[in-house]
């Protein structure tokens, strides 16, 4: 196929990353080089940098249709994920409410690991099953829900399978118990219509990288009223909820992520959606022995989740990657501890449809001269694989 070149690589990896925006860029460089100040001087040059904070706080709001100072800004999703179940666990014991926190699953590490924390810390933790679509079942979370239970943290949409969550009804369910409710949207935000007031939502990470924004930036929404405790103790900062000085450059980068995909966002629904369709009916036709994994209906624009019976996801990941097709198991941020995926797990999937799986995920810079050419490496990488492979009378 003659696609060794770097410069000709396919970039079907949009869900770990994706390429920063030209537009963020050129906003972000003079607060690299003239407006350097530190937004807590009192100076001219602080002063500059505040007015351009504020002006990424409405952003990011407005995206979300939150008012400005409902934003934290944080260092990514990981961080906002943090300060919202540690912030309302601590803040809920020390107030005498519950210490039981509930979970799905197929929560991305960074809400199942802080979860795993507190049950050190002596909250109690219940993790919600999920169907083999990987929905969370709004009468499981019903029938687990009482009185004792502070937050509820459920994320909006699958970072592996891609599948969107029944937020809406999930967040009526918590009010009922006077519960918080907590999502993790790191995968929906800028990329579905989101109104955090409209959905009842309480608390809201997001991430800047994931929508065309700089890396190590992120956010927390938390509805005015709804009281947490800080996790970083300093200076005072972000109004006491996240103490450091702020990533002025990053946080600049991620307003203009959040402005760019509020204007796009339609466009960027159809376009993207279209293109995984293509993707999807391609690879199901083309390549026998697939099967397209998460629900078909209520799924994120840029997600294609596959399983390909009879090989090793890890080993096609390696095998695209050399004929130049960046692709993922799922999450990117496990791939290198090497970890069965636990979404899947969760999703019911035997040992083999875990392994033979594969995520592919699209942004606006990929087309559909990139989707043949990716399919065909795909299909001759899987064929050669089954070949190898001990199922090979099943599936070759």
């Amino acid at each position: 196929m003659g696609m060794n070149s770097a410069d000709r690589h396919i970039y079907f990896d949009s869900a770990a990353s994706t390429p920063v925006a030209d537009e963020v860029i050129a906003e972000m460089l003079p607060y690299m080089k003239q407006q350097y100040g530190n937004p807590s001087s009192i100076h001219k040059f602080g002063r500059e940098t505040t007015r351009a904070m504020q002006l990424a706080r409405r952003r990011v709001a407005d995206l979300i249709g939150a008012s400005p100072r409902e934003i934290t800004f944080t260092s990514g999703g990981t961080e906002a994920d943090n300060l919202a179940i540690k912030g309302v666990a601590v803040s809920a014991r020390n107030s005498g409410k519950g210490s039981r926190i509930i979970t799905s699953s197929i929560e991305h590490d960074a809400v199942l690991e802080p979860c795993r924390d507190l049950e050190q810390m002596g909250f109690k933790v219940t993790y919600l099953p999920v169907t083999e679509d990987g929905m969370v079942k709004p009468s499981d979370l019903r029938d687990a829900i009482g009185k004792d239970v502070a937050l509820v943290s459920i994320m909006y949409a699958n970072n592996e399978v891609g599948t969107i969550q029944p937020v809406m009804e999930l967040a009526q369910i918590a009010h009922q118990a006077e519960a918080l409710f907590h999502t993790d949207a790191v995968q929906a935000a800028g990329k579905i219509p989101i109104d955090v007031k409209n959905l009842g939502i309480d608390l809201m990470s997001m991430s800047s990288h994931k929508i065309q924004g700089p890396k190590g930036v992120g956010a927390l929404y938390v509805r005015a009223g709804a009281t947490l405790s800080p996790i970083l103790h300093g200076g005072g900062q972000e109004a006491s909820l996240r103490s450091g000085t702020e990533n002025v450059t990053g946080i600049v980068g991620f307003g203009k992520a959040c402005q760019l995909a509020a204007e796009r966002m339609q466009e960027y629904r159809r376009y993207v959606s279209e293109l995984r369709d293509y993707l999807v009916d391609k690879v199901v036709h083309e390549i026998p022995h697939s099967r397209l994994n998460g629900s078909r209906m209520a799924r994120i624009a840029n997600n294609a989740h596959f399983t390909f019976f009879g090989v090793n996801g890890e080993d096609l990941i390696i095998k695209l990657d050399e004929k130049g097709v960046a692709a993922s198991t799922g999450s990117a941020c496990s791939v290198r501890k090497q970890k069965q995926s636990h979404v899947l797990k969760a999703m019911g999937f035997s040992y083999e449809e875990i392994t033979g799986s594969l995520r592919l995920s699209l942004g606006m810079q990929n087309t559909r001269k990139e989707v043949d050419v990716a399919v065909e490496a795909l299909a001759e990488t899987v064929s050669e694989l089954r070949q190898l492979s001990p199922f090979k009378s099943k599936y070759a």
